[in-house]
């Protein structure tokens, strides 16, 4: 099977992102198994990842850029970018905007006034270069440029009668699996897993995700043991029809976060995310050799 850009993205969504920043690079390691059980190499991954995505036939027209607003009401915020020719395109920002607004407003805004929304692929790279802002990669970049985009995906969406789904080269599915996630810590293991199975049973949801470790915490548990019972007590409260999925965030070292993963293996968890810290990327890459489920991780870069 040729892979091309729909099969890419259907693949890079089911096996963990692999990382796309600007001039980053993956490393070997073991191969991705796409949708139809072909071996998948990261150099296959990499060349699909350089293709130009977006589907823009129709639109033969600039899509200048004249303004981009950064709107509150309350507690909420709606970023909004319109062209010059009165077309308009909206995302809804997470709660970050209350302390990285100066980002948006100061090194990011001011890149893409007067460019061509057309050509939003180009300007992911060039806003990055822009004012020197790789030197501040990472979440505080990251989710004011993708503000933006999600923006200007929904305003060249609009103009071309297209859905984002069609835009990113093809709708793969109409219903995607979901899991419900619990982000306590100072539960105990009896107390979360009964918290785990309400959601389920409030929500209907297939599949759980619970946290391990103190969270940054150089191998210290959120209370003593409680990460070792929770795994256990997890499965055995849920059934074994409930997939589980934990995140340590960055919680452990190699060895500590091998005898953790070992005991994910035990109950046949979906992953482990983010054993260790997030930025040790050959301690994570240790873990990831040593277990047999997938270790997940590279939210903190992009």
């Amino acid at each position: 099977m040729q892979l091309n850009r729909r099969n890419f993205v259907e693949l890079t969504a089911g096996a963990g992102l692999l990382s796309i920043l600007p001039g980053c690079k993956s490393s070997p390691g073991k191969p991705k198994a796409d949708s139809h059980g072909r071996q998948v190499s990261l150099t296959e991954l990499e060349k699909a990842a350089e293709a130009p995505v977006l589907e823009l036939e129709g639109l033969n027209s600039p899509l200048v850029i004249e303004s981009i607003e950064l709107l509150r009401k309350g507690r909420e915020y709606i970023l909004r970018v319109r062209s010059k020719d009165g077309a308009e395109g909206v995302a809804i920002p997470n709660s970050r905007p209350d302390y990285l607004s100066p980002i948006l407003k100061k090194l990011v805004i001011p890149y893409f006034i007067g460019k061509d929304a057309r050509d939003l692929e180009s300007h992911l790279f060039e806003v990055y270069r822009f004012r020197s802002n790789y030197k501040l990669q990472g979440l505080a970049l990251w989710c004011p440029v993708a503000w933006v985009e999600f923006a200007l995906l929904d305003m060249i969406g609009r103009v071309s009668g297209k859905s984002i789904g069609q835009l990113l080269g093809g709708v793969v599915r109409r219903k995607v699996p979901f899991y419900i996630a619990s982000g306590r810590r100072d539960s105990t293991p009896e107390e979360e897993a009964e918290y785990l199975s309400g959601l389920v049973a409030e929500t209907g949801a297939k599949a759980v995700k619970f946290r391990l470790g103190g969270r940054m915490s150089k191998n210290a548990d959120s209370m003593p043991g409680r990460s070792e019972k929770l795994i256990g007590l997890s499965r055995k409260r849920l059934g074994d029809d409930i997939d589980i999925h934990a995140d340590a965030n960055s919680s452990y070292d190699p060895p500590k976060a091998i005898e953790v993963g070992r005991m994910l293996e035990d109950i046949g968890a979906v992953y482990f995310e983010e054993p260790c810290p997030f930025d040790h990327l050959e301690d994570t890459k240790k873990v990831a050799d040593a277990l047999t489920i997938p270790v997940a991780g590279g939210e903190q870069e992009y």
